[in-house]
């Protein structure tokens, strides 16, 4: 009997490698294993589904057996993988052998945690997935206040959608401005201005120390700035950051994330990494488009045909209604310089290397419709092969 295409993971990546690649194969077996529950779900609906009144299992699409009889495969939830065995072609659960005839790491990103004192900081929640989603949820009842520490893309996107829901919103980072990995700081500025405007209260600069217990039952906040914040509830937004542990322990090559070339191989033959785990020529990118560009090539290399992943100009939405972002950051040490022009809640802002080619950009307002025109000047990030 062929061993089966094991696939770590039952995220966007790993279910829609598997469907793709059913597609192209349907006959050799497919098992894919899971660390959490295993239902189907899109996680950017994670930091929107509030305001859509959305508790958990209503963003759940289907259930792990559902999918298993979708994709014909086997589907084996809260499961942890404990090592692999590249030589043996085996993963490996304890003391159980799961042999592959190829293996996909698609098993994401962990959360970043910061070092807190206090004797509430163990009640610090952060939301990766839906059973994250689902105790943040149960948290939340009877609450009114969350205090968010991170102003990235999750943390904003929390912010608006909690703020729309009714719940007062604090936002807390040691950055200059919002959203800094993805905008320049005038597009970080008028995000701010929409959503203090909302009531979304934001200090800049402070770090979190710690977090407290209060004699009534609501959470007090130490910034290193000696300022004290009462909330009711504290969510950490601060970033993720690739598993690699597994594949450094393996022997697999490894940086930000596992490194992968063009069709998404490690430097382990039969073994493929994609999604928020891999760093691909180069480039990790946590984000949907990418995602899927990688699962639709790899299915067809797993099916037979090599093929490499193609990145196109792929910009990040932000979904924060009250001022709407559109970000395509220049690649990492590319030199230029930002143009922006800016008017009330609108902006547009490019960002052009010394020898004058459009290798970023930022839209907010209005100006979002102009996503598209933009991203076809853009060079491709991984050219088509």
């Amino acid at each position: 009997m062929t061993d089966p295409l094991v696939i770590i993971g039952t995220g966007l990546g790993g279910y829609n490698v598997a469907r793709e690649f059913r597609k192209l194969d349907t006959d050799t077996p497919v098992t894919l294993i899971t660390a959490d529950d295993g239902r189907s779900y899109s996680k950017p609906m994670l930091s929107a589904a509030f305001e859509k009144r959305k508790d958990a299992s209503s963003l759940a699409m289907a259930t792990p057996e559902g999918m298993a009889t979708q994709l014909n495969a086997g589907v084996r939830t809260h499961t942890e993988v404990t090592a692999l065995d590249p030589a043996g072609r085996r993963v490996l659960i304890g003391d159980e052998a799961v042999p592959y005839s190829g293996l996909v790491l698609a098993w994401g990103a962990q959360v970043l945690r910061a070092p807190l004192g206090g004797d509430a900081a163990d009640t610090v929640l952060s939301v990766n997935d839906l059973e994250d989603y689902g105790l943040f949820r149960e948290r939340l009842q009877g609450k009114r206040r969350v205090l968010i520490m991170g102003t990235g893309l999750i943390g904003c996107e929390f912010a608006s959608d909690l703020t729309h829901a009714g719940f007062e919103v604090t936002l807390v980072a040691p950055d200059q401005h919002l959203l800094q990995l993805l905008v320049p700081e005038t597009a970080g500025r008028l995000l701010q201005k929409a959503l203090q405007a909302e009531g979304v209260k934001i200090h800049l600069g402070p770090l979190v120390q710690g977090v407290d217990r209060a004699a009534d039952g609501s959470l007090l906040v130490q910034l290193d700035n000696d300022t004290q914040l009462e909330t009711d509830l504290v969510v950490s937004a601060i970033g993720l950051r690739p598993r690699i542990a597994l594949a450094e322990a393996a022997g697999l090559r490894t940086g930000r994330g596992i490194l992968t070339d063009q069709a998404l191989q490690t430097s382990e033959e039969h073994i493929y990494a994609m999604g928020d785990c891999a760093e691909v020529c180069g480039h990790s990118l946590q984000y949907i488009l990418p995602l899927m560009a990688a699962a639709r090539a790899l299915a067809k290399t797993l099916a037979g045909t090599p093929t490499a992943v193609h990145y196109p100009a792929m910009p990040v939405t932000v979904k924060t209604p009250a001022c709407p972002v559109v970000s395509m950051p220049a690649p990492r040490g590319v030199e230029g310089e930002w143009m922006i022009e800016h008017a009330r809640t609108d902006l547009r802002g490019e960002f052009r290397d010394d020898e004058g080619v459009l290798r970023g950009f930022v839209l907010c307002g209005e100006r979002t419709k102009e996503r598209f025109a933009l991203a076809k000047e853009v060079p491709d990030l991984l050219p088509a092969t």
